[in-house]
């Protein structure tokens, strides 16, 4: 059964000032790395639309007992489409507070221009870290602002040892 919105623990809080974001502040490793995969399924169709920012969407069953221990948020990571090349990705669990979501998503940004979608295509997929709490946000161009530099702040910490090392981890394949 999928957890909703009103059963979270997302309590309503001010806007976040954009400038102001502390991003890799928690050290809190547990449960990390994980090691997802599944078929990419249709999300709110934003992420691209709304958000500059296309998302692949992984259902969430199979992994309610993983995400459910980690805290809500934005993560960096590794990830694969159909077996191939590993680029790096951004990845929120949560509820997109900004949105009021329903329901807990699992939505990952593969840092890389494809020409097309890839819904019901296998991704393979590795969060490393823990970038920053997921906030709610005063305007549609302060989350755009916050994704933007999650991303560039995934790009360069994806550089670093060890993490840079799972690009090439059997797991891809």
């Amino acid at each position: 059964m999928s957890e909703t919105n009103s059963e979270s623990k997302i309590e309503e809080k001010k806007h976040a000032d954009v400038t102001k974001i502390s991003r890799g502040v928690n050290e809190n490793t547990e449960g990390l790395p994980f090691f997802m995969k599944g078929k990419v399924i249709h999300g709110f169709g934003r992420g691209s639309k709304q958000l500059g920012c296309p998302t692949a969407n992984l259902p969430i069953e199979g992994y309610n007992e993983c995400i459910n221990k980690l805290p809500n948020g934005v993560y960096y990571g590794w990830a694969s489409v159909e077996n191939g090349p590993v680029y790096k990705m951004a990845m929120n669990i949560g509820w997109s507070p900004y949105f009021g979501n329903k329901e807990k998503t699992l939505e990952i940004h593969v840092i890389h221009e494809y020409e097309g979608d890839f819904y019901d295509k296998e991704l393979k997929a590795v969060a490393l870290g823990y970038i920053r709490e997921e906030l709610n946000f005063g305007s549609l161009d302060d989350l755009i602002q916050a994704i933007k530099d999650d991303i560039s702040w995934t790009v360069s910490k994806l550089e670093e040892e060890p993490y840079n090392k799972f690009k090439s981890d059997k797991y891809f394949n």
